[in-house]
Protein backbone atom coordinates (compact mmCIF):
# COMPACT_ATOMS: atom_id res chain seq x y z
CA UNK A 1 0.00 0.00 0.00
CA UNK A 2 0.93 3.55 -0.94
CA UNK A 3 2.50 5.22 1.98
CA UNK A 4 1.28 8.95 2.94
CA UNK A 5 3.48 10.28 5.84
CA UNK A 6 2.99 13.54 7.35
CA UNK A 7 5.26 16.35 7.08
CA UNK A 8 6.57 19.10 8.67
CA UNK A 9 8.33 22.50 7.13
CA UNK A 10 11.77 22.93 8.60
CA UNK A 11 13.91 25.13 6.70
CA UNK A 12 17.47 25.24 8.42
CA UNK A 13 18.70 28.22 9.65
CA UNK A 14 22.01 28.23 7.43
CA UNK A 15 19.59 28.75 4.43
CA UNK A 16 17.62 31.46 5.98
CA UNK A 17 21.14 33.16 6.93
CA UNK A 18 22.21 32.58 3.16
CA UNK A 19 18.89 34.31 1.94
CA UNK A 20 19.71 37.22 3.69
CA UNK A 21 23.26 37.51 3.00
CA UNK A 22 22.34 37.06 -0.76
CA UNK A 23 19.82 39.98 -0.74
CA UNK A 24 21.79 42.56 1.09
CA UNK A 25 24.48 41.99 -1.64
CA UNK A 26 22.31 42.24 -4.28
CA UNK A 27 23.98 44.48 -7.54
CA UNK A 28 21.39 46.17 -8.59
CA UNK A 29 21.50 47.01 -12.53
CA UNK A 30 21.81 50.43 -14.19
CA UNK A 31 18.71 52.19 -15.22
CA UNK A 32 17.49 55.28 -16.78
CA UNK A 33 14.80 57.63 -14.96
CA UNK A 34 11.90 57.46 -17.17
CA UNK A 35 12.69 54.12 -18.65
CA UNK A 36 12.04 50.96 -17.40
CA UNK A 37 13.10 48.85 -20.26
CA UNK A 38 10.19 46.21 -19.15
CA UNK A 39 10.32 44.58 -16.08
CA UNK A 40 9.58 45.84 -12.44
CA UNK A 41 10.65 49.14 -11.41
CA UNK A 42 14.15 49.45 -9.54
CA UNK A 43 12.69 50.73 -6.41
CA UNK A 44 9.93 48.21 -6.30
CA UNK A 45 12.55 45.32 -5.83
CA UNK A 46 14.07 47.17 -3.68
CA UNK A 47 10.87 47.86 -1.35
CA UNK A 48 10.46 43.44 -2.02
CA UNK A 49 13.72 43.04 -0.80
CA UNK A 50 13.73 45.26 2.44
CA UNK A 51 10.63 43.44 3.12
CA UNK A 52 11.96 40.31 2.95
CA UNK A 53 14.75 40.75 5.04
CA UNK A 54 12.09 41.95 7.62
CA UNK A 55 9.74 39.02 6.99
CA UNK A 56 10.09 36.59 9.79
CA UNK A 57 9.51 33.17 7.93
CA UNK A 58 9.59 31.23 11.37
CA UNK A 59 6.10 32.77 12.38
CA UNK A 60 5.27 32.34 9.05
CA UNK A 61 6.52 28.40 8.79
CA UNK A 62 4.77 27.47 12.51
CA UNK A 63 1.53 28.85 10.80
CA UNK A 64 1.88 26.21 7.77
CA UNK A 65 3.11 23.67 10.02
CA UNK A 66 -0.24 24.63 11.81
CA UNK A 67 -1.75 23.27 8.72
CA UNK A 68 -1.96 18.96 8.38
CA UNK A 69 1.00 18.54 5.67
CA UNK A 70 2.16 15.33 4.27
CA UNK A 71 4.09 13.96 1.08
CA UNK A 72 3.86 10.46 -1.08
CA UNK A 73 5.65 9.00 -3.79
CA UNK A 74 3.60 9.02 -6.41
CA UNK A 75 4.99 8.07 -10.04
CA UNK A 76 8.46 7.88 -8.73
CA UNK A 77 8.26 11.82 -7.42
CA UNK A 78 7.57 13.31 -3.70
CA UNK A 79 4.45 14.99 -3.59
CA UNK A 80 3.48 17.16 -0.95
CA UNK A 81 0.27 18.40 -0.21
CA UNK A 82 -1.91 19.90 2.71
CA UNK A 83 -5.17 17.69 3.47
CA UNK A 84 -8.18 19.21 5.75
CA UNK A 85 -11.07 17.59 6.78
CA UNK A 86 -14.12 19.31 7.28
CA UNK A 87 -16.08 18.44 10.51
CA UNK A 88 -19.37 18.45 8.44
CA UNK A 89 -21.22 15.80 7.10
CA UNK A 90 -21.51 15.63 3.42
CA UNK A 91 -18.45 17.33 2.90
CA UNK A 92 -17.39 17.68 -1.06
CA UNK A 93 -13.88 16.62 -1.74
CA UNK A 94 -12.25 19.60 -3.39
CA UNK A 95 -8.81 19.32 -4.96
CA UNK A 96 -6.99 23.02 -5.14
CA UNK A 97 -4.50 22.97 -8.02
CA UNK A 98 -2.22 26.19 -8.19
CA UNK A 99 -0.26 27.66 -11.18
CA UNK A 100 3.10 29.51 -11.77
CA UNK A 101 4.92 30.99 -10.05
CA UNK A 102 1.83 30.34 -7.68
CA UNK A 103 2.11 27.41 -4.86
CA UNK A 104 -0.29 26.52 -2.11
CA UNK A 105 -0.01 30.05 -0.51
CA UNK A 106 -2.87 31.39 -3.13
CA UNK A 107 -5.35 28.50 -1.25
CA UNK A 108 -4.53 29.17 2.71
CA UNK A 109 -7.14 31.77 3.44
CA UNK A 110 -9.63 29.89 1.81
CA UNK A 111 -9.06 26.92 4.05
CA UNK A 112 -11.10 27.73 6.98
CA UNK A 113 -14.06 28.85 4.93
CA UNK A 114 -14.26 25.94 2.16
CA UNK A 115 -14.32 23.39 5.36
CA UNK A 116 -15.84 25.42 7.98
CA UNK A 117 -18.45 27.34 6.15
CA UNK A 118 -21.40 28.97 7.53
CA UNK A 119 -24.69 27.52 8.29
CA UNK A 120 -26.74 26.18 5.10
CA UNK A 121 -23.20 26.74 2.91
CA UNK A 122 -21.51 23.89 1.42
CA UNK A 123 -18.31 22.16 3.12
CA UNK A 124 -15.34 21.02 1.54
CA UNK A 125 -12.67 18.37 2.49
CA UNK A 126 -10.01 20.48 0.91
CA UNK A 127 -6.49 18.58 -0.57
CA UNK A 128 -3.78 21.46 -1.79
CA UNK A 129 -1.37 19.59 -3.50
CA UNK A 130 1.76 21.33 -4.57
CA UNK A 131 3.23 21.16 -8.04
CA UNK A 132 5.85 18.69 -9.08
CA UNK A 133 8.86 20.82 -9.18
CA UNK A 134 7.36 23.36 -6.79
CA UNK A 135 8.10 24.05 -3.48
CA UNK A 136 7.86 21.08 -0.64
CA UNK A 137 7.08 18.50 -3.60
CA UNK A 138 10.92 19.51 -4.34
CA UNK A 139 12.61 19.12 -7.63
CA UNK A 140 11.48 16.97 -10.30
CA UNK A 141 13.91 14.04 -10.64
CA UNK A 142 13.41 13.16 -14.01
CA UNK A 143 11.98 14.32 -17.49
CA UNK A 144 8.11 13.87 -18.52
CA UNK A 145 6.12 15.94 -15.87
CA UNK A 146 3.51 17.53 -17.84
CA UNK A 147 0.20 18.42 -17.60
CA UNK A 148 -0.87 14.99 -17.94
CA UNK A 149 1.37 13.29 -15.81
CA UNK A 150 0.38 15.72 -13.40
CA UNK A 151 -3.30 14.68 -13.65
CA UNK A 152 -2.56 11.70 -13.44
CA UNK A 153 -0.70 11.88 -10.23
CA UNK A 154 -3.73 14.10 -8.96
CA UNK A 155 -6.21 11.46 -9.64
CA UNK A 156 -3.77 8.68 -7.76
CA UNK A 157 -3.39 10.96 -4.63
CA UNK A 158 -7.32 11.28 -4.37
CA UNK A 159 -7.82 7.63 -4.81
CA UNK A 160 -5.02 7.17 -1.91
CA UNK A 161 -6.77 9.48 0.26
CA UNK A 162 -10.22 7.72 -0.15
CA UNK A 163 -12.15 9.87 -2.41
CA UNK A 164 -13.56 7.75 -5.17
CA UNK A 165 -15.56 11.14 -6.63
CA UNK A 166 -14.10 14.78 -6.27
CA UNK A 167 -14.84 17.49 -7.57
CA UNK A 168 -11.67 20.18 -7.96
CA UNK A 169 -10.62 23.94 -8.57
CA UNK A 170 -7.62 25.34 -10.75
CA UNK A 171 -6.08 28.46 -11.71
CA UNK A 172 -3.67 29.51 -14.06
CA UNK A 173 -1.57 26.19 -14.86
CA UNK A 174 -4.14 24.86 -12.83
CA UNK A 175 -7.11 25.33 -15.14
CA UNK A 176 -4.97 23.42 -17.53
CA UNK A 177 -4.41 21.09 -15.64
CA UNK A 178 -8.31 20.62 -14.50
CA UNK A 179 -9.64 19.70 -17.69
CA UNK A 180 -7.47 17.41 -18.56
CA UNK A 181 -8.09 15.52 -14.81
CA UNK A 182 -11.32 16.08 -16.37
CA UNK A 183 -10.81 13.92 -19.42
CA UNK A 184 -8.60 11.51 -17.54
CA UNK A 185 -11.34 10.72 -15.02
CA UNK A 186 -14.31 11.83 -16.25
CA UNK A 187 -16.25 9.06 -13.97
CA UNK A 188 -14.55 10.34 -11.12
CA UNK A 189 -14.25 14.19 -11.24
CA UNK A 190 -17.49 15.46 -10.29
CA UNK A 191 -17.55 19.01 -11.13
CA UNK A 192 -14.72 21.38 -12.33
CA UNK A 193 -14.58 25.29 -11.56
CA UNK A 194 -11.96 27.83 -13.26
CA UNK A 195 -10.34 30.96 -13.10
CA UNK A 196 -7.46 32.47 -15.00
CA UNK A 197 -7.92 30.18 -17.80
CA UNK A 198 -6.03 30.27 -20.90
CA UNK A 199 -4.97 27.61 -22.93
CA UNK A 200 -8.34 26.03 -24.29
CA UNK A 201 -10.14 29.10 -23.70
CA UNK A 202 -8.29 31.85 -25.83
CA UNK A 203 -7.94 31.93 -29.74
CA UNK A 204 -4.37 30.04 -30.69
CA UNK A 205 -3.71 32.17 -33.49
CA UNK A 206 -5.00 35.40 -35.45
CA UNK A 207 -8.54 36.51 -35.22
CA UNK A 208 -9.86 37.73 -37.93
CA UNK A 209 -11.57 41.35 -38.30
CA UNK A 210 -14.89 39.66 -38.84
CA UNK A 211 -14.78 37.30 -36.08
CA UNK A 212 -13.20 39.98 -33.93
CA UNK A 213 -16.23 41.87 -34.68
CA UNK A 214 -18.68 39.57 -33.21
CA UNK A 215 -17.04 39.59 -29.76
CA UNK A 216 -18.31 42.01 -26.53
CA UNK A 217 -16.94 44.98 -25.51
CA UNK A 218 -15.56 42.20 -22.59
CA UNK A 219 -14.17 40.29 -24.98
CA UNK A 220 -12.54 42.79 -27.20
CA UNK A 221 -10.94 44.02 -24.00
CA UNK A 222 -9.29 40.60 -23.23
CA UNK A 223 -8.56 40.12 -26.69
CA UNK A 224 -6.80 43.42 -26.60
CA UNK A 225 -4.67 42.58 -23.50
CA UNK A 226 -3.57 38.94 -24.99
CA UNK A 227 -2.36 40.72 -28.08
CA UNK A 228 -0.41 43.07 -25.87
CA UNK A 229 0.96 40.38 -23.18
CA UNK A 230 2.08 38.15 -25.85
CA UNK A 231 3.61 41.14 -27.68
CA UNK A 232 5.34 42.91 -24.65
CA UNK A 233 5.67 39.98 -21.90
CA UNK A 234 5.39 36.46 -23.65
CA UNK A 235 9.24 36.50 -23.57
CA UNK A 236 9.64 34.51 -20.53
CA UNK A 237 7.12 31.91 -21.49
CA UNK A 238 9.62 31.35 -24.37
CA UNK A 239 12.43 31.46 -22.25
CA UNK A 240 11.15 28.55 -20.08
CA UNK A 241 9.52 26.53 -22.70
CA UNK A 242 13.18 26.00 -24.80
CA UNK A 243 15.82 27.23 -22.10
CA UNK A 244 14.32 26.97 -19.05
CA UNK A 245 17.91 25.88 -18.18
CA UNK A 246 18.89 29.15 -18.90
CA UNK A 247 17.00 30.81 -16.83
CA UNK A 248 17.85 28.61 -14.28
CA UNK A 249 21.15 29.53 -13.37
CA UNK A 250 19.84 32.69 -13.21
CA UNK A 251 17.34 32.65 -11.01
CA UNK A 252 18.78 29.82 -9.12
CA UNK A 253 21.82 31.91 -8.26
CA UNK A 254 19.94 35.35 -7.22
CA UNK A 255 17.12 35.95 -5.07
CA UNK A 256 16.11 39.73 -6.05
CA UNK A 257 16.43 37.77 -9.55
CA UNK A 258 13.72 35.17 -8.84
CA UNK A 259 11.45 38.03 -7.26
CA UNK A 260 11.64 40.07 -10.15
CA UNK A 261 11.04 37.10 -12.50
CA UNK A 262 7.89 36.26 -10.42
CA UNK A 263 6.65 40.14 -10.86
CA UNK A 264 5.72 39.07 -14.71
CA UNK A 265 2.79 36.94 -13.82
CA UNK A 266 2.17 37.75 -10.07
CA UNK A 267 2.29 41.60 -9.03
CA UNK A 268 2.91 42.29 -5.47
CA UNK A 269 1.08 45.33 -5.25
CA UNK A 270 -2.05 43.34 -5.67
CA UNK A 271 -1.48 40.24 -3.61
CA UNK A 272 0.46 41.69 -0.67
CA UNK A 273 2.24 40.12 1.77
CA UNK A 274 1.39 36.78 0.08
CA UNK A 275 4.15 37.66 -2.62
CA UNK A 276 6.52 37.21 -0.29
CA UNK A 277 5.83 34.10 1.21
CA UNK A 278 5.29 32.73 -2.03
CA UNK A 279 8.68 33.39 -3.27
CA UNK A 280 10.06 32.03 -0.20
CA UNK A 281 8.70 28.74 -0.67
CA UNK A 282 10.01 28.80 -4.16
CA UNK A 283 13.74 30.12 -3.06
CA UNK A 284 13.55 27.77 0.28
CA UNK A 285 13.28 24.83 -1.54
CA UNK A 286 15.69 25.60 -4.53
CA UNK A 287 12.60 24.75 -6.86
CA UNK A 288 13.08 27.59 -9.14
CA UNK A 289 14.73 25.78 -11.52
CA UNK A 290 12.57 22.96 -11.83
CA UNK A 291 8.99 24.78 -11.26
CA UNK A 292 9.81 26.05 -14.90
CA UNK A 293 10.58 23.22 -16.41
CA UNK A 294 6.52 22.60 -16.79
CA UNK A 295 6.40 24.93 -19.48
CA UNK A 296 8.76 23.07 -21.69
CA UNK A 297 7.75 19.61 -20.90
CA UNK A 298 4.03 20.83 -22.51
CA UNK A 299 5.93 22.87 -24.93
CA UNK A 300 7.50 19.61 -26.18
CA UNK A 301 4.42 17.40 -25.87
CA UNK A 302 2.36 16.89 -29.05
CA UNK A 303 -0.55 16.21 -26.87
CA UNK A 304 -0.68 19.11 -24.98
CA UNK A 305 -1.63 21.07 -28.13
CA UNK A 306 -3.93 18.38 -29.80
CA UNK A 307 -7.56 19.38 -29.79
CA UNK A 308 -9.36 18.35 -27.10
CA UNK A 309 -12.51 16.40 -26.43
CA UNK A 310 -15.06 17.31 -23.61
CA UNK A 311 -14.71 15.46 -20.76
CA UNK A 312 -18.88 15.93 -20.21
CA UNK A 313 -18.26 17.07 -16.87
CA UNK A 314 -20.16 20.24 -15.57
CA UNK A 315 -17.86 23.57 -15.50
CA UNK A 316 -17.98 26.69 -14.06
CA UNK A 317 -14.88 29.18 -14.95
CA UNK A 318 -15.04 32.81 -13.42
CA UNK A 319 -13.23 35.63 -15.56
CA UNK A 320 -12.21 38.49 -13.63
CA UNK A 321 -11.47 41.32 -16.22
CA UNK A 322 -8.26 42.73 -14.82
CA UNK A 323 -6.56 40.00 -15.36
CA UNK A 324 -7.93 36.67 -16.83
CA UNK A 325 -8.03 36.29 -20.90
CA UNK A 326 -11.05 33.87 -21.54
CA UNK A 327 -13.58 33.82 -24.45
CA UNK A 328 -16.41 31.55 -23.51
CA UNK A 329 -16.39 30.65 -27.69
CA UNK A 330 -13.55 29.01 -27.37
CA UNK A 331 -13.75 27.25 -23.83
CA UNK A 332 -16.50 25.48 -24.97
CA UNK A 333 -15.26 23.68 -28.02
CA UNK A 334 -13.39 21.32 -25.14
CA UNK A 335 -15.41 21.92 -22.21
CA UNK A 336 -19.00 21.11 -20.64
CA UNK A 337 -19.63 24.73 -19.36
CA UNK A 338 -22.59 24.88 -17.30
CA UNK A 339 -21.42 28.24 -15.64
CA UNK A 340 -20.18 31.65 -17.19
CA UNK A 341 -19.88 34.30 -14.40
CA UNK A 342 -17.67 37.97 -15.51
CA UNK A 343 -16.47 40.13 -13.04
CA UNK A 344 -15.41 43.51 -13.86
CA UNK A 345 -12.54 43.47 -11.28
CA UNK A 346 -10.05 40.71 -9.71
CA UNK A 347 -6.87 40.01 -11.49
CA UNK A 348 -5.65 36.52 -12.64
CA UNK A 349 -4.78 35.67 -8.57
CA UNK A 350 -8.26 36.28 -8.09
CA UNK A 351 -7.97 33.96 -5.04
CA UNK A 352 -5.98 36.20 -3.20
CA UNK A 353 -7.02 39.61 -4.77
CA UNK A 354 -10.91 39.25 -4.38
CA UNK A 355 -11.12 36.65 -2.01
CA UNK A 356 -14.71 37.45 -1.80
CA UNK A 357 -15.78 37.16 -5.32
CA UNK A 358 -13.55 34.03 -5.61
CA UNK A 359 -14.95 32.15 -2.51
CA UNK A 360 -18.68 33.24 -3.37
CA UNK A 361 -18.50 31.77 -6.45
CA UNK A 362 -16.69 28.90 -5.83
CA UNK A 363 -19.84 28.67 -3.41
CA UNK A 364 -22.19 29.07 -5.32
CA UNK A 365 -21.07 26.81 -8.20
CA UNK A 366 -20.45 23.46 -6.32
CA UNK A 367 -23.39 24.31 -3.58
CA UNK A 368 -25.95 24.71 -6.70
CA UNK A 369 -25.06 21.25 -8.47
CA UNK A 370 -25.54 19.73 -5.15
CA UNK A 371 -28.52 20.92 -4.57
CA UNK A 372 -29.50 19.64 -8.01
CA UNK A 373 -28.56 16.21 -7.60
Amino acid sequence: MATIKPFTINVSQARLDDLRERLAKTIWPSTIEGQSYGGPALAQLQDLTRRTLAFDWRKKEAELNALPNFVTDIDGQNIHFIHVKSKQPGATPLLLIHGWPGSIVEFLDHIEPLTNPPKGAQAFDVVIPSLPGVGFSGPTKDVGWNNLRIGRAFIELMGRLGYAKFALQGGDAGAIIGPEIGRLAPDKVTAIHLNAATIGFMPMGPVSEEEAATFTPAEKQRLAVMQDFMRVKFGFNLLQSNQPQLVAYAISDSPAGLMAWMTQLMDPSEVGERFVTNFLIYWLTDTAASSIRLYYENAHDPGAWAPKASSGVPTAVAVFQDGDIAIRRYGEAANNIVRWTEYPHGGHYAAMTVPQDWLADVREFFGGLRSKS
